[in-house]
């Protein structure tokens, strides 16, 4: 064999043995992340599925269901108020045709009676309280419960009314910033550059769906430094079944088995957990999705019902 080959072998060996021993290391080369926080039962939109999305009803029944995290999204009015939202233009929630930029915070209608859940086809919640609340009613109200807070659009005026919110009501350790841009995401860390210590991104193709099953299959994962302190991202089989996406790639079901096959292994979460990084997967259902999410190895459950998650976790921890 040629002294090329040689060399070439050599330095493959030395590099899978090192990336093995560094993998099965992490802390030799990334300093273990520590938050505040371990959010293991996540209401996503407040847990819509029990109560209308995004109220106050919706976020205290969460609260008295057990959650251990909220999340929400945010939009900003006309009259500049931060107000929970899921959607900029309400004709899904409320049947009015109508953006939330475009008019003040008491000019919002109040949300339809019953209401379709997204990640959940066909059922349908309802509630006493139909009005939509804004993120600093939400501060108020649970100063200590952790909430992740996507930012739906680039707005500046927005992300400096949030950092503001943040600050004021003292819950820089307590917040994760989300968005599906990374863009978005670069304007937060820099408008909040003086207290930003976490993050989290939902770019669910590009970042942790592809990127880091890269990273694991050439080796590159031990090297490679991860700056969010919590990921989130669809568990992939409820798409097709109990929700459909947007982007057509997506509605393949041969790509979304695909996803899956490459995205969802336990040894993949068990790297990135090593790290202190937490793993959650939304949005979870039934049982039988809240088992699978946790089997692979999520730290966390984003679900549209806190009642069922916290039965299951009950049931799970009577069944040990």
């Amino acid at each position: 064999m040629s002294s090329f080959w040689c060399a070439i072998l050599s330095a493959l060996g030395g590099y899978t043995l090192t990336s093995l021993y560094l993998l099965k290391n992490p802390h030799i080369r990334h300093k273990t992340k520590c938050m505040g926080f371990y959010g293991t039962r996540i209401s996503h939109r407040g847990g819509c599925g029990d109560r209308i999305e995004s109220t106050m009803e919706a976020f205290t029944h969460a609260i008295s269901q057990g959650t251990l995290m909220l999340e929400l999204d945010c939009h900003l009015t006309h009259d500049g108020h931060v107000v929970v939202s899921h959607d900029e233009n309400l004709l899904r929630q409320t049947g009015h045709d109508i953006t939330i930029s475009s008019v003040s915070m008491q000019d919002l209608p109040l949300y339809k009676e019953r209401l379709e859940l997204t990640f959940y086809s066909g059922h349908y919640s309802s509630g006493s309280d139909r009005k939509f609340t804004l993120v600093e009613d939400v501060f108020r109200q649970f100063p200590e419960i952790p909430i992740s807070i996507e930012i739906k659009e680039n707005n500046s005026q927005l992300i400096e009314k949030v950092s503001e919110l943040v600050k004021r009501y003292r819950r820089e350790d307590i917040t994760v910033w989300t968005s599906v841009s990374s863009r978005i995401m670069n304007k937060c860390r820099k408008t909040s550059e003086d207290f930003w210590n976490q993050k989290s991104i939902r770019e669910f193709l590009i970042h942790f769906n592809v990127g880091l099953p890269n990273k694991v299959v050439l080796g590159l994962l031990p090297f490679v430094p991860l700056g969010e302190s919590a990921l989130q991202f669809y568990l992939p089989r409820i798409i097709n079944r109990t929700f459909i996406p947007e982007k057509n790639i997506l509605r393949n079901s041969l790509i979304v088995t695909l996803i899956e096959k490459v995205t969802m292994r336990k040894s993949l979460f068990k790297r990135v957990a090593a790290r202190g990084i937490q793993v959650h997967l939304f949005v979870c259902n039934t049982d039988e999705d809240i088992r699978a999410a946790f089997e692979v190895g999520a730290t966390g459950v984003m679900s549209d019902y806190p009642s069922l998650l916290s039965s299951y976790l009950l049931r799970s921890t009577q069944e040990e």
